[in-house]
């Protein structure tokens, strides 16, 4: 198959919807070689939020270290290729396709998902290209997610919170219980969850596997030093270990986790400090993106890949400080239907902004005009608007806009990555001015 028979050919497998388990997976890595045994050091993320970002600075650190880093994310925002990645570099299209080829028979027969077919896609890459370290995401869950065949040295999850409840449960304990399933005899775990409720369900899974579990907070002590859109600075102590002034390209003190976090999993792995530093810094080298991403300064246009509402909070008390400096605030949102659009909407007000509300490319969905009949009822009536296209409402935000003014664009990956593919086509860049949209 050609690249493009390939995308043919992998996408209509998203009709299949999520089916959770493991033995699809399994079969159709047996068609590659079983490459999930030969990835080099495994470390499996899992998570509500935050994962993402974790994942990029471990692969960020490792190829600081030298070693040959693979990292496993999802969902790509403009092109498959950015799903799966070695030492930043995207799958080459060719590659995508041989695997493709390969497997398309057996994905066929056993009725698999998209995300099966691309993680075994993903993996038999890895492991044929003899990485050192293989970084992996989760896409849902952890217990019966694709990714969970991995015999993972380096269990780690991040926050816990309500999100995917029609799979994973409907409480904090059952879904930090998901979770917690990548966490493996042999592995070491590293979390970032807090709350008894999440603590309890990670603490009981690292006993059944006899596995050492480390948590921030208890032992590692962050301090936020400086917090700047595109810029955080923190100090940390880890055990005996202090480091000052680490600097990331990330916008939001709540990102302190996460960095945390990932700094834990890097010094248990032998990684030095000039590694850690130089990673920090080089994060977005890994294809890291829309994260509070400032992708044009007149006006400030932010791009944010929150997709629930417990991380559009962390998003809104974020900007809060900043807000100030801003004569108008305005978001471009488009939801998913397994999200909870009030309460989404309900954060998002707490920045007194105006809304334009557009459908996202997928079949999930929100219809624009439901989501402003919510922004209305929750007290944004009289600034809500409907457009027709992720364009069309940008345009429309950006002629209403002063160079003072700032722009989110959130509320989802598919939002995150068609405005990409817009600016892709618009964006021009002017010297001394930064990019345009």
């Amino acid at each position: 198959m050609t690249y493009q028979e390939t995308l043919d050919f992998l996408y209509p497998l998203h009709r299949f919807g999520i089916k959770p388990g493991l033995e699809r997976v399994r079969e159709l890595l047996q068609m590659v070689g079983s490459p999930e045994h030969r990835l080099g050091t495994a470390v499996h993320v899992a998570g509500t939020n935050g994962k993402g970002t974790v994942a990029s600075l471990l692969a960020s650190m490792f190829r600081a270290a030298g070693l040959k880093t693979a990292l496993y994310t999802s969902p790509h925002l403009v092109d498959f290729t950015e799903r799966m990645r070695i030492d930043g570099l995207p799958i080459p299209q060719e590659r995508v396709a041989y695997y493709a080829s390969l497997l398309k028979e057996a994905v066929s027969e056993k009725n698999a998902t998209f995300f099966e077919a691309t993680t075994a896609i993903a993996f038999a890459w890895f492991a044929d290209e003899g990485v050192d370290v293989s970084v992996i995401e989760t896409g849902m869950g952890g217990r019966l997610d694709a990714t969970n065949v991995v015999r993972s040295s380096y269990a780690v999850i991040t926050g816990i919170g309500l999100d995917h409840t029609d799979w994973l449960g409907t409480t904090i304990g059952a879904i930090a219980g998901e979770k917690a399933a990548i966490i493996k005899p042999g592995s070491r775990v590293f979390s970032s969850a807090s709350g008894e409720e999440s603590l309890a369900q990670i603490r009981r899974a690292a006993e059944e596997c006899d596995a050492p579990l480390h948590l921030v907070g208890k032992e590692c002590g962050v301090k936020v030093v400086e917090s700047a859109i595109g810029r955080l600075v923190v100090d940390l102590q880890i055990g005996s270990k202090s480091f000052s002034r680490l600097e990331a390209p990330l916008t939001g003190a709540f990102h302190s986790s996460s960095l945390a976090l990932a700094v834990m999993v890097a010094v248990d792995a032998g990684i030095s400090e000039a590694a850690v530093r130089s990673g920090l810094l080089g994060l977005h080298a890994t294809g890291y993106r829309g994260r509070l991403e400032l992708i044009a300064s007149t006006p400030s246009v932010l791009l944010d890949v929150s997709h629930n509402a417990y991380g559009v909070k962390a998003t809104v008390d974020a900007l809060l400080p900043f807000i100030a400096r801003y004569d108008r605030v305005s978001v471009l949102l488009g939801l998913a239907s397994d999200k909870n659009a009030r309460a989404i909407i309900r954060e998002l007000l707490r920045l007194e902004c105006r809304f334009v509300v557009v459908d996202i490319p997928s079949e999930r969905s929100v219809p624009a005009e439901e989501l402003q009949e919510i922004c209305c009822q929750e007290g944004g009536e009289g600034a809500v608007a409907v457009a027709h296209s992720v364009g069309e409402g940008m345009r429309r935000l950006l002629r209403e806009s002063s160079p003072l003014s700032l722009v989110l664009v959130t509320g989802s990956f598919y939002l995150a990555g068609a405005l990409l593919d817009y600016v892709k086509t618009t964006v021009r860049a002017e010297d001394g001015e930064g990019d345009q949209l």
